[in-house]
Order: structure tokens, then sequence, then C-alpha cells
């Protein structure tokens, strides 16, 4: 069941999961429907094929404006955040505060700026309202072009370069790990670190720690272990490389800073990596560890390969798929129920669900499923952390969606095709979506970032939102559900119509 079995359900009942009151505003707004950033390099070499001309604005235009008329219908709570600079990365932080209607939580974000500022890390608090509280109306009245009242800026560290992914520590989640334009992970003790004000000719933030290991710029492939305080990176170097801070961590917060004015700059701890891998032969673009295991790892890169490593047995790859997908791979992620499911996401446009178990067939891969609705590059696939069989994919075409994969040839409302495991498409996005983080606090809550700078010249889009519960929840329970308001339904109708 999904989005197009709810609305096709909804014209019979229309629903309302909150009380009466909501139950008259979805049927009121009902019935009309007509129907990461990667690198720039690769963006100009592409032509910038994906986001230009005017019959793709057009389309991406009248996507958009059908997506905002459905919003009350489609969504338990929305909140859109409008971005000066582009963020290319967004993660949940540590939840501060929990009230009756609402949640108050740390956000990572960053300010991709044009040099006329420095480039930022942004820590934010973030008010997410619970399920089943807002109203019809106060989730569809939202404007584009403002902020939200429900993102407010908690700090800014200046960055010393762009700001290209996040990843938080699971160990410590007030402790980040960042990847900028040259071979260095930077560590993040972001509620030690000193507020800054971006202003031109600052200087850049301390790092708390610096990885070294790389002998190119590593931008984007970036992961850290559930388990243990180990870092994993890839880069243009074609290698993946490992490190331990668990020897670090501890002082961390205790480390004087010197980034006030008239401070004599210090210089940050190096770490040496633990672990360097050779097995790509082109650039590395993600990586990931294995939920149940420190040693064990994954990596994708424009080389179309798949590879799984083990640090026990050394620098070489355990598995290696030649070609994975028919182009470069930007996105993996490993299942952290099932360990043998993995997920990738390529510049063919598709998903590819693999098992670990039987990965290739002579160097092909060979995917238990191929996931195909995008239009253009996939450039993040992350498993839900609440219900296994769910994921969501983010790509340049603007869109993200939410699968599952047990609903699989699954019929959708009266269509004779299959639905091949789409149960939710965001479509609130008008530029590519660079990155998206399902919130373990708040399961089916998600925050979502484009890049807005080719279709608008510049800034980019924060949203932050939760698909209705009915869309997800079992067929047969939402039908009874629904079933409950048929009187009232019925009622408002014959009001309306005297």
């Amino acid at each position: 069941m999904g989005y197009e079995w709810f609305y096709n359900t909804r014209t019979r009942f229309v629903t309302q999961s909150r009380g009466q009151k909501r139950l008259a505003e979805i049927r009121q707004t009902g019935g009309k429907t007509k129907s990461q950033r990667r690198e720039r390099e690769r963006m100009k070499e592409r032509g910038a094929t994906g986001n230009g001309g005017g019959v793709r604005r057009s389309t991406v235009d009248n996507r958009y404006s059908q997506w905002k008329h459905l919003v009350p219908i489609l969504y338990d709570w929305f909140a859109n955040h409008n971005l000066i600079w582009p963020s290319l990365s967004c993660r949940w932080g540590p939840q501060l505060e929990q009230a009756t209607y609402k949640n108050r939580q740390r956000l990572y974000l960053s300010e991709q700026t044009d040099g006329s500022v420095p480039n930022t890390l942004v820590i934010a608090n973030c008010e997410i309202v619970k399920p089943r509280v807002a109203a019809a109306e106060h989730i569809s009245q939202f404007n584009e072009e403002a902020r939200s009242p429900y993102v407010k800026k908690f700090k800014t560290i200046i960055h010393p370069g762009e700001v290209n992914r996040i990843r938080e520590l699971p160990q410590n989640s007030n402790i980040v790990a960042t990847h900028t334009d040259s071979p260095d992970v930077l560590i993040w003790d972001v509620e030690s670190q000193p507020n800054r004000q971006a202003v031109l000719g600052a200087t850049a933030s301390r790092p708390d720690l610096i990885l070294t290991g790389h002998q190119e710029n590593a931008e984007f492939a970036l992961a850290t272990c559930r388990s243990e305080p180990l870092i994993l990176s890839g880069g243009k170097d074609k290698s993946v490389v490992f490190w331990n801070i668990h020897d670090h961590i501890s002082t961390l917060a205790t480390q004087p800073k010197t980034d006030g004015p008239g401070d004599k700059p210090s210089e940050s701890p190096i770490v040496q990596a633990r672990g360097v891998f050779h097995g790509h032969t082109d650039t590395v673009e993600d990586v990931q560890f294995c939920p149940s295991s420190a040693q064990e790892f994954c990596s994708v890169g424009d080389d179309s390969c798949l590879i799984l490593w083990d640090a026990r047995t050394g620098s070489s790859p355990v598995v290696k798929v030649e070609k994975a997908h028919n182009a470069d791979l930007h996105c993996v992620d490993w299942n952290p129920s099932d360990e043998n499911l993995l997920l990738t996401g390529s510049a063919d446009n598709t998903i590819r669900m693999f098992d670990r178990r039987n990965l290739t067939a002579n160097g092909i891969g060979s995917p238990i499923h191929i996931f195909e609705n995008h239009k253009a590059a996939v450039l993040c696939v992350q498993w839900s952390p609440d219900k296994s069989s769910v994921f969501g994919s983010s790509a340049e075409d603007g869109v993200l969606n939410i699968w599952d994969h047990n609903k699989i040839g699954e019929l959708s409302g009266p269509s004779t095709k299959p639905a091949q495991g789409l149960l939710f498409r965001h479509s609130g996005h008008r530029d590519k979506v660079v990155d998206f983080h399902w919130n373990a606090h708040d399961p089916w809550t998600i925050v979502s970032v484009s890049d807005d700078n080719e279709s608008t010249g510049g800034g980019g889009t924060l949203q932050i939102w939760r698909m209705i519960d009915l869309i997800y929840r079992p067929q047969e329970e939402v039908i009874t559900e629904l079933d409950k308001f048929k009187s009232h339904i019925l009622t408002c109708s014959s009001e309306q119509n005297s």
C-alpha cells in the first residue's frame, strides 16, 4: 500500500486521523488533482543537462504545484526552511527536550557560500511537532522564500573549506566528522566549539582533530561506526582510509580553543590512519560500515564497483563487484537490521538491492531487485531506522522516494502495473536533493536539503516532513479507520451541497 492507494481510497471516504475537523479540511482540499550536489566539475562535464532547459523547468514547476496542492492530504507534518546558501549535508543530532506536542532536537547543516563570507558548519535547534498534532491548514500554509520558525540557528563554526559531508559519532552525537575539499577529515566537538560570526576575512575555526591518510581530496565518502569510535573515508586517490579515534574523544571537550580575537592560533592534533585499502580504479564516492562489525565495511565509486572489505584480512578486497551498475556509483547503505542487504545508487538513475551472500555472477552485479523511478542520477540512499524493509532515495531530479521492498509486486489502487516497492514520492524540492536523513528519535520524520543554485541562481531549501501514517499502516487497519468517519463525511458533503 502506498500514497496512490491512499489517494484512490480517499476518493471514496476521505480521511481524518486527527478528528472531524481535519477530516473536513482534507475533503475540501482533495479531489482536484490534475495529475549532493556532486562535484561541480562532474556537473559541468554532464553539461548540467539534468537541470537545464525551459521545458524541464516547466515540468518541475508543474510537478511542484501539484505536490503543494496535496500537502494537507499526504503529510502529517511539514516545515519548509529557505536557505541563503546551499547545504550539501544534513544530519540529526541529539534530542534536547520532549514536550507535550513537540520535541526539540539538534540539527547539523552546512553553508556553502560563494566566497563573500566563509563556509560554515551550522548547529541548529529544531522543533519537531509530534504525530497527529499539526492541523492541515498549518502545514499547507508556508512561504518558499521564508525561514521556518521551527528551525533556529544555535551556533556557527567557520569551516576551513566547503562542508561536503557531515557524519555524527554514534558514541557521542556532539562529535561530528566533516569532509571538505582537502585530503583531510576534520573532527569537531560542536558543543565545546565557540560560536563564530561568519564575516569576510574571519579565520577558520580550529578542528578538534585532523585525520590524515589520503593523498588527494576526499570530498564525499565518509562514515562512522555504530559500535566503536571509528571513521571511514574514501577519496579521489581511489583509496579507502580507516581511523580509530578512541584514544582522543575523551579529551576533545577539555582542549582549550583559541578562536577568539587576539588568540594565537595553535595546531590541531593529527591522527594517522590505521589502514589504507586499495581496490578501486576511480574516485571512491561513498563508504559504509557493516552494522554488526567494526572491521567490515563497503565502498562504491566512479569505477562502477561495489567492494566489501575486512580489516582483519588485510588491505585487499574481500568481494569486488566489477559492474554493480551501468554508470558511476554515488551512494551505498547497509541495512541495520539485516546485514545481508545493501543498497547502491547510481548515475544510471537506479537503486539496486544486493544480498552480500550472492553479489556477483562473473564479476557483474546480481541484484535482488532494481528500483526504477528516478529520472536523474541517484545521490543518496538510506535505510529507515524504524522498519527494516523501508528505505529512501534522493536524486538530481528533485524527488525523494520512499520504498518498501516488501511491497514489490503489489498493485497500487486500480492500476494494473506493479508498484515495484514505491511507497511515497516527496516532490517538495525544485532542484536536486543532495542529502536527507531519517530521524532515529522520531520514526518516519525526515530532513532533506536541495541545492537550488541551478534553478534559482543561489540558495537552497531545507524541509522537515512526515508522511501521514495512513500511507504505511496495514491496509485493513486504514480502511477500518476511514470507515469510522464515513457518516461524518456524508454529513459534511450534504451540508456543503445544501
